[in-house]
């Protein structure tokens, strides 16, 4: 031991311990400005790199590395995919009935990701786990050939349980099953569930597991979505997942408002799509089930799924979001549980305020993190000036991610008003052109807004000193939170 205790005390065994250590912050730095990111980001890297080097190159390991040029499945099954979905091999429809700025978002998502357009969907609206569960328990146990399910956080509590246990009385019967869920968002999912899945005869991975060594390479980029395709004739979609606090509201609230979706027709093709990209991206077979058929309904709505992630070319939520707010002539409510924008999106909110756009805000009073309501709570003052309503959600825990334009257009999904969902987590929203849902999610926006309270300018300057301070530092943290 004394002889290795010498060696690397040695001063030209330190210089060049040294030495490598500085090439290696210099390597990085020069990959950070060759990848010509967004130029505030940019400095921001290599100035932590420079001032703080081994802090700095820990957290670019895990935050800072991009990840745009994976490739999550390759063209030859995608173009199967598309076969295989009966409705996107159709002409495309013609959209003469839509204002010119929503035939553009339709183009512009099917630019971004290849989003098809579909028209006679049917979709019912969940705000709330018990009624949510309900159906998906009852669809799940009327399943006949298959069933896909993908959830963020799946926990074997009560709920959780439930689903496992229709989810294997299913499987046992003869029914495929497969189940995605993000290995940091479940960690809580017992190993004794695993077992049980497995031993049931389910098919269920995890995404992005992360272990070491790869730790650090893997868990900046998350599976959000949420979402569920069964017997090619029914999909959910929305931002419950599946834990008893969507139910009970959890230890910390007496409520947890969120929205979640229940469709048929052509569109679940689309959820069937994603799911299938998803699997094959783990290594899977490609699923060759097709999904998505003409229905009859009382009240058709025009639908779009679009999907972005650290892998796609383009930040499609994040287009998708700043053109539907710059094309609003009328309203734009927008629920969320996190308000972390981008400079584009809120200078678009502030805008379309300054133009007389009526643009309100709906944030949860008290949240589930600390940090991210601190993050959120230091935009609402750029936000109150330019004339933008903001209402703090009382009752509980405010989850839904929502967005409503005008009379015709509404999305739905899991992707939260903040950088993580923009840029490092794989999200799921679909867009639906409906007036009739546009509708019933205004009724829903105003019956929260009943349970919130309206923030004004007066109240907000003479918040404690002690809070504001708390907000501007951990705003410095947005792009990672």
């Amino acid at each position: 031991m004394f002889w290795f205790a010498d060696f690397i005390t040695t001063p030209w065994v330190y210089w060049t311990i040294a030495v490598l250590y500085m090439l290696t912050i210099l390597g990085i730095i020069v990959v950070v400005v060759s990848e010509n990111r967004n130029p505030v980001k940019s400095l921001a890297w290599i100035t932590v790199l420079l001032v703080v080097p081994m802090v700095g190159l820990i957290l670019y390991i895990v935050f800072g590395r991009n990840i745009q040029t994976k490739r999550i499945i390759s063209r030859r099954n995608r173009r199967k995919l598309k076969r295989l979905n009966p409705a996107a091999r159709s002409k495309p429809v013609k959209l003469q009935n839509y204002p010119a700025q929503l035939r553009q978002q339709v183009n512009l998502a099917h630019s971004l990701c290849s989003a098809n357009y579909y028209e006679g969907n049917e979709v019912e609206l969940f705000d709330n786990g018990t009624d949510k569960f309900n159906a998906l328990l009852a669809d799940i146990a009327a399943a006949k050939k298959y069933i896909n399910l993908q959830y963020y956080i799946i926990v074997d509590d009560k709920i959780g349980n439930r689903v496992l246990d229709a989810l294997a009385e299913r499987a046992r019967a003869g029914v495929k099953v497969r189940v995605i869920y993000d290995h940091v968002g479940s960690f809580k999912l017992s190993r004794r569930a695993c077992r049980r899945m497995r031993e049931a005869g389910i098919e269920a991975y995890p995404f992005f597991k992360v272990v070491f060594p790869p730790f650090g390479t893997r868990i900046n980029w998350r599976n959000h979505r949420k979402l569920a395709v069964i017997d090619g004739e029914i999909g959910y979609i929305g931002g419950m997942n599946i834990a008893d606090r969507y139910i009970d509201g959890g230890k910390l609230f007496d409520t947890w408002r969120d929205l979640h979706l229940r469709l048929r027709g052509p569109a679940v093709g689309a959820l069937q799509q994603s799911f299938a990209i998803d699997w094959n991206f783990m290594g899977q077979p490609l699923i060759e089930e097709i999904a998505g058929t003409k229905i009859e309904t009382s009240s058709p709505a025009g639908m779009q799924l679009v999907t972005g992630g650290p892998t796609s070319q383009w930040m499609n939520m994040t287009l998708i979001f700043q053109h539907a707010i710059s094309s609003a002539r009328k309203c734009i409510y927008i629920m969320t549980p996190y308000f972390i924008p981008s400079e584009g999106l809120l200078h678009a909110l502030q805008v379309a305020a300054l133009g007389k756009v009526d643009v309100r805000l709906m944030l949860p009073q008290r949240s589930d993190s600390d940090m991210l309501r601190w993050a959120s709570f230091s935009y609402i003052q750029e936000c109150l000036r330019s004339g933008i309503k903001v209402y703090l959600y009382q009752k509980g825990m405010l989850h839904s991610k929502a967005i409503i334009i005008d009379d015709d257009f509404a999305t739905v999904g899991s992707t939260n008003f903040d950088f993580r969902s923009f840029e490092h987590n794989f999200e799921a929203n679909m867009l639906i052109y409906s007036t009739d849902f546009n509708k019933r999610m205004k009724d829903q926006f105003f019956n929260d807004q009943k349970d919130s309270i309206r923030v004004t300018p007066t109240s907000w300057r003479g918040r404690p000193l002690h809070e504001k301070a708390l907000e501007s530092f951990m705003r410095l943290f947005s792009p990672i939170l």
